[in-house]
């Protein structure tokens, strides 16, 4: 059993659900995103998603492509983040770790070297927003076998066809995007969420985590209340991107953390 699925399992054994924080990689510094992720597990965080900067972020907002270019400016590349991952597991980060990249990073690393590099370091998956899953078989090849999850996207847009497709491929759980376009908060959550997951439902037992658009523990505590997960993102990039220069900074983001995952921990 891979660390996603005993994480999983055990939070449905207990009836929680899962906190899943979004941190860009090298913002503002490698050293202070692994702070980050370790005070993150520690209050209360269950799976990290960390992301890789990339020039050309095509499914991030504003908040978290500003994030990107400061990583990028600061020195943050693929090889690095991987050297960071195997840093944070050193340091006794426990918690399973999920990289975010775009697919270019990944072919200019090569497709096995990336994915035993990344198992190796201590990554347990890897979701690629711009790779659809019609075209993921020969990442996929290498991922399996190294023992990285690579993780599927489910739009509102999907088909009923297209859903089951990418249900029966994808390892660790499921990423359902909550809203069409990009990353970033909205003032409130879809309308027709419930549904979007219920219909998932119907065809995997495999977790289900919504992103995009959710960014407070009002939110969180709605979107618990029908998936296995909630991811966070924009919003803690944000907080982050406010308090750069804040020698609390880690302090701010522990409490924002605590009161994120509270509402997720008697979900059932």
């Amino acid at each position: 059993m891979s660390r996603l699925e005993a994480t999983f399992a055990r939070l449905r054994a207990r009836g929680e659900r899962a906190l899943m924080p979004y941190f860009t990689a090298g913002d503002p510094s490698l050293a202070e995103t692994r702070r980050l992720v370790a005070e993150a597990e520690r209050r209360g965080a269950d799976v990290v998603e960390l992301g890789v900067p990339f020039s050309d972020p095509l499914a991030d907002g504003p908040v978290i492509q500003r994030a990107g270019a400061r990583a990028l400016a600061a020195g943050a590349t693929l090889p690095r983040v991987l050297e960071s991952v195997a840093t944070l597991r050193a340091e006794g980060v426990r918690l399973p770790i999920v990289l975010f990249t775009y697919y270019n990073p990944v072919l200019a690393f090569g497709l096995k070297s990336f994915a035993r590099t990344a198992a190796d370091a201590g990554a347990d998956g890897v979701i690629v927003p711009d790779l659809p899953y019609e075209e993921a078989e020969p990442l996929r090849a290498e991922a399996e076998p190294a023992g990285l999850d690579l993780v599927q996207l489910v739009a509102p847009t999907s088909t009923p066809s297209r859903v089951r497709a990418i249900a029966r491929v994808s390892r660790g759980f499921i990423y359902v995007v909550s809203v069409l376009g990009i990353t970033g908060e909205r003032p409130q959550l879809p309308p027709d969420l419930d549904a979007q997951v219920r219909t998932l439902r119907l065809v995997t037992t495999k977790p289900l985590c919504v992103g995009f658009g959710v960014s407070t523990p009002e939110q969180v505590a709605a979107v618990g209340r029908v998936a296995d997960g909630v991811i966070v993102g924009s919003a803690i990039v944000r907080l982050i991107e406010r308090h750069t220069a804040d020698p609390k900074l880690v302090d701010e983001l522990g409490t924002f953390i605590a009161a994120l995952k509270e509402p997720l921990r008697v979900c059932a």
